[in-house]
């Protein structure tokens, strides 16, 4: 078993509680033990990022600190936002070492352990499609019965590259990898590397839901029976905004949209009870009935 600190983030502790759920009981399927993090804060996501950086830097390092007091050596994410404020706050503060000291004297005076860049920042996509990928194939063992499952990435996943890494930023194949794995077909089209339009929905709605349009009815057309994402706000957009598409086109997609952890669960045989299925807006009953068969 791999011993990881665990950075659930907002979301997956809020309105997307089918992600902590599903990722608590998976995890040690995939021989990755959990240590939840306690005491700890949201991330800052673009935000607090763009609107106070110093702010942002000692939130993350905040974070990072208390993961390196586990004795860890990696910190394990389910959020693309989280994945990368987190890499980039690391970055920044294994650098420079002025800044590390003066972030440092504030988190201590404040009683945070200091942070010494110790740790790694990894998204739970790397590790299933990476170093567990042969315990997710063991763990597998129900299967998908050849669904077809269309994978969006999102962008702060795969850019900016340099920083991330795991994935070539055009052409990534960690999903597709997985759905194999879990016996599923992955269904390739232009859009899975496109934004979700979360950003900007409160500011520009028309442009934002111009994006959402795209990976779901590219996914539809292509014969998927749902899409898979390693984000929960892009799951929150894919599934939650298909209300807000079919008002603003008349477009009915009825398109489920799963949890990374969820669509590998359901190849494990997670119980309903720990998939929390019934937590979507959009109703999984579709495949679960192509599961039945």
């Amino acid at each position: 078993m791999k011993e990881v600190a665990y950075y659930k983030g907002c979301l997956a502790s809020l309105s997307a509680k089918e992600l902590d759920i599903s990722t608590q009981a998976l995890a040690p399927k995939l021989g990755i033990e959990l240590r939840e993090l306690d005491s700890v804060t949201c991330c800052g996501a673009g935000d607090i990022h763009e609107a106070e950086p110093d702010y942002y830097l000692h939130l993350n390092a905040r974070i990072l600190s208390y993961a390196e007091a586990t004795g860890c050596d990696t910190l394990m994410t389910v959020c693309n936002v989280c994945t990368l404020n987190l890499r980039q706050a690391n970055h920044q503060l294994q650098l420079d070492e002025t800044l590390r000291e003066r972030v440092n004297d504030n988190l201590e005076s404040v009683g945070v352990p200091r942070y010494s860049g110790t740790i790694d920042v990894l998204h739970f996509l790397w590790m299933a499609a990476g170093t567990h990928f042969p315990q997710l194939q063991a763990a597998a063992h129900k299967g998908l019965k050849g669904l077809k499952i269309a994978p969006f990435y999102g962008c702060q996943i795969l850019r900016p590259s340099k920083l991330l890494g795991f994935d070539d930023p055009d052409k990534p194949e960690s999903l597709e990898r997985i759905i194999r794995a879990c016996g599923g077909e992955p269904i390739d089209y232009p859009a899975k590397i496109k934004c979700c339009g979360f950003p900007i929905i409160q500011a520009r709605e028309d442009t934002a839901l111009a994006e959402l349009i795209q990976p779901i009815e590219q996914a539809k057309e292509a014969g998927a029976d749902a899409i898979v994402t390693p984000c929960p706000l892009c799951h929150l957009s894919l599934d939650a905004w298909q209300s807000k598409l079919k008002k603003q086109t008349g477009k009915d997609f009825q398109m489920p949209i799963l949890h990374l952890s969820q669509l590998i669960g359901v190849a494990a045989g997670l119980t309903d009870s720990e998939l929390k299925f019934k937590r979507h807006v959009v109703s999984v009953g579709p495949i679960v009935e192509k599961l039945r068969v």
